[in-house]
């Protein structure tokens, strides 16, 4: 058995990026980016084993800045050291002082992912006792956070959209604010009770706030800056049973998937 919750919300390919997928938005990129969520990751290696050490680094989940992967920055220097009694070094003689080239490893690693990503650069490395550090780093992570946001390919009014949201999610009704009199075309969202995020909705300027859960208070925030519509908690968080039959599907193809159908909102409307 395996349990999601908050972490499926908080990443780009869960359950907020499928909620814009559905919706065809272009551009998707997450609302309220969460912080300290990086560290940098320094480690020593012998020149002959760089190459092997780097690639499980990078393939546990290391070395990610953008859009771009299998980013590191590599120095040539000296290590020296002096093996104990009872110790069995990769080079060198107990007892001795030795000093051999290694590089120095550089990579930027998600907090999520350190635990990783160590443990597969220390089963990689062919040092007996390997020396690592890990730095704190105050750069943002885009690919961490809380709701969405993206852009229709062209702009539509307020009530088709409201009425093309409601046929995408099967919503029984759609409690939302007053319709401001413009065109729909940035949306923001989030899955499940996404409240929270309406003053970053009307920071990142967009047209319409969706989500779930919203308290009647909660309505007065939108300050005719924004439209924000409640399409419910189950009904924006649906799609989530797809995600995992689809990672199942691509990482165990010889596996008989089955998707329940089974439907646990306890709301209903008439």
């Amino acid at each position: 058995m395996y349990a999601a919750h908050t972490n499926l919300d908080n990443i780009i390919g869960g359950v907020n990026s499928r909620i814009g997928e559905k919706l065809n938005l272009n551009n998707l990129r997450i609302l309220q980016i969460k912080e300290d969520e990086l560290v940098k990751l320094v480690t020593f290696v012998p020149t002959n084993d760089v190459e092997k050490v780097r690639k499980s680094m990078f393939e546990a989940g290391a070395g990610h800045i953008g859009n771009y992967d299998f980013c590191s920055y590599n120095i040539e220097g000296q290590g020296t050291f002096r093996a104990g009694k009872g110790t069995n070094p990769y080079v060198g003689k107990e007892g001795e002082l030795h000093t051999e080239p290694e590089v120095r490893i550089e990579m930027i690693v998600p907090k999520a992912r350190l635990a990783n990503v160590v443990r597969e650069m220390i089963t990689s490395h062919p040092y007996e006792e390997v020396a690592y550090d890990v730095y704190p780093l105050l750069n943002t992570y885009h690919g961490s956070g809380s709701g969405m946001i993206g852009e229709l390919d062209q702009p539509v009014s307020e009530l088709d959209f409201l009425n093309i949201v409601k046929r995408t999610f099967n919503v029984g009704s759609i409690r939302h604010t007053n319709l401001l009199g413009k065109n729909i075309q940035k949306v923001a969202f989030c899955g499940g009770s996404g409240a929270f995020l309406i003053k970053q909705a009307i920071a990142a300027k967009a047209d319409i706030f969706i989500t779930g859960d919203v308290k009647y208070h909660q309505f007065f925030d939108a300050e005719d800056k924004i439209i924000l519509a409640d399409i419910g908690h189950f009904e924006s968080e649906q799609f989530t049973v797809d995600i995992f039959y689809e990672h199942l599907l691509k990482n165990f193809s010889k596996f008989a998937v089955l998707k329940s159908e089974i439907k646990t909102n306890p709301i209903n409307y008439i």
